[in-house]
Parts: structure tokens; sequence; C-alpha cells
């Protein structure tokens, strides 16, 4: 039987604070029925002031290793899928294994913003298939707040924080894991959704002043950089291309449509959910949502989502998950996983 990654452990991490649609009215010129029609979202977990992405990955991380009933010693590689790093370097994996308190195994961020958790998904069960590493955590952390103008109406009610990992451990002992991936990139999109970097030390002014009621604006080593989207033009090339990429996921693993159980998609707005649902002809009932609660988390929506839907135990054995994220660059992609952890 062929070596597979399979998911043993899963966590996830929320902020305590909550951001509502009816906060976010008293900060910006916005409305709950306004959001909620265009977006799905509800409300949205802020990181507190003395937190950092490393310490949102390190809570998600410490559930999944109790999760998977191992301890952080045991691993051969810790991967971080994020786009809010600590700082510029070192990297964030790299301060979550320091805080684990292990060391004597390799760790590295992957940057594709919300495809971070996807991309890395596929990288590392390829490293576990060719035999390089029996057990890794893959974390995705985001503390997008950190990176929002509150002025911009448009952008800032999107986004929230939190933070997912999962366990994967090679085993040969029959047909789950994961199955495959499809990945896929065009930056000539670039310009349509990005955080321009300002100097590293940049001013929170770089950002326009933000209301009294918004979220304290940090800055890190990496500098502030405010979110910029064209958000007609990446809705309409997001559904697009991930009804594209789950086709050709199913194709390469020999499945159609009919044998998906769960679609476990990126949270970025309801309207691409339910869009791409109806490119693949599954149901709602069938797909996997947490925007309404946890806004558009980046890298962490698709295994925030996992954990969520897999502690109320609607997750099964034997199960066929569809994951998949599209997410600025433009990069997206799509795994394929039978269920396998009871």
């Amino acid at each position: 039987m062929p070596v597979r990654a399979h998911i043993t452990g899963v966590g996830g991490y929320l902020p305590e604070r909550v951001l509502t649609n009816r906060d976010l009215e008293r900060i910006v010129d916005t409305s709950d029925e306004w959001i909620v029609e265009r977006t799905g979202i509800r409300e949205r977990h802020i990181i507190a002031e003395d937190q950092r992405t490393s310490d949102l990955a390190l809570e998600a991380a410490r559930q999944a290793l109790a999760d998977a009933g191992i301890e952080a010693g045991d691993l051969d590689a810790l991967v971080v899928a994020t786009t809010t790093p600590d700082m510029v370097f070192p990297s964030t994996a790299a301060i979550v294994q320091a805080k684990l308190g292990v060391a004597g195994f390799p760790v590295w961020d992957i940057q594709a913003v919300c495809s971070g958790f996807v991309y890395g998904l596929a990288q590392l069960a390829g490293m576990m298939e060719a035999g390089m590493f029996r057990r890794v955590l893959l974390v995705g952390a985001e503390s997008m707040s950190r990176i929002l103008d509150w002025t911009d109406r448009s952008t800032c009610v999107l986004f929230g924080d939190g933070a997912g990992a999962v366990v994967l451990e090679a085993r040969d002992d029959g047909e789950g894991g994961v199955l495959g991936s499809v990945l896929d990139a065009d930056g000539s999109h670039r310009k349509l959704l990005m955080a321009a970097h300002p100097h590293p030390g940049a001013s929170p002014d770089a950002v326009g002043d933000a209301p009294d009621d918004a979220p304290d604006l940090q800055v890190d080593a990496a500098g502030v950089a405010a979110i910029e989207m064209k958000g007609n033009e990446v809705f309409r090339i997001a559904v697009t291309r991930l009804g594209e990429v789950v086709g050709r996921v199913l194709d390469h693993c020999g499945m159609d449509e009919s044998e998906v159980d769960w679609l476990i998609p990126h949270q970025a707005n309801i309207r691409i959910i339910q869009a791409t649902a109806r490119k693949l002809g599954l149901g709602m009932e069938r797909i996997a949502i947490t925007v309404d609660r946890h806004a558009n988390t980046s890298s962490a929506s698709v295994p925030l989502a996992l954990n969520e839907y897999y502690r109320a135990e609607r997750i099964r054995p034997g199960q066929v998950l569809l994951l998949e994220a599209f997410g600025a660059g433009f990069v997206w992609g799509a795994n394929l996983v039978r269920w396998s952890k009871s």
C-alpha cells in the first residue's frame, strides 16, 4: 500500500475578543444588514493587545498535539502558514517551536496568504510520501486585524484572527489520508488584492487614523501594511478558479463530486462558497460554514472549519473531504482527504 499523510490530530484557537457587526457600526459607516447580505459575516475574533500570531499558533498546536496523543518532541517538522508573521525573521514556525520548548527538527513558514494551509498540506503530504518525515505539525495562523485600515469599510468588515492546526502522520495501513492535491497561481492579478509594505517599523499612520473604538493597531517588525482589494474582480476570478481546481483534484484522484462528503472551503465570503458549491452540485448541507462567526481568517480558515466540524462529530471515518482555498497573488489550490481519524 502507498504511504500517505493521515490527519491524526486537530486543533484550533480563537482570541477571546469578539467584534460584532453592531460593534463595527460604531467604528465605520456600515451596517449589520449590509455586511450579512454581502458576506454572510456576523462577527469575528480579534487578537489581544499582548498577543502575536505565534501565540495563536501555539494554542492551536497544543490542542492538535493533545488530540493526536503525542508530545512536541515527537515531531519531525513544524510548518506555519501565515501572512501576518510576528516579524520579518526568524520565521513564526521557529518562534512556535521555541514556545513549545523543543528543538532538533526543521521548521519553516509558508506564505500563500489564504491558500497557505492548502499549500502546506500538499507540500508536507508529498514530503511524507517521499519518506522525509514520519510525523509533522501544520498550523495556519493569522492576526489579520493588524493589517486592516479601520477607516476602509470595504475591507475592515471582512477579516478576523485565529489559528488552526493538524498533526500529520505517515501511514501505509489503508486507503485513507491525503489522496491528492492540485495547486495553481497567476501573479498577473496581484494588484487586485494586496497589502503593500511600507518600510519596517512604519507608523500606524501609514494606514490612516483608526477610530477610537477600533482594535489597537500595533507595529511589528514587518511594518504596517493595509489590505487593499477590488472585491468584484476578486469574486469573479475566485469562483472560476475554485470551480476549476476542485474539478482537477477530483480528476487527479479518479473521483467525482458524488463521492465528496464534505467541502471544507476557505471562509472568505458566503457568496463565493455558495457559487463553488453550485458548480460542484453540492447541497449546502455538505459544506462546512464558519464564515458567519469567524469572518476571513486567511490561512487559518480551512483548519478552523475542519476543527469545528470534527469536534462536533460531523466528520466521520471513511468520509471524503475536499479542502479548497483562494488567496492573493492570486494563488489557489485543493486537497482531497479520506478521513481516517476516529
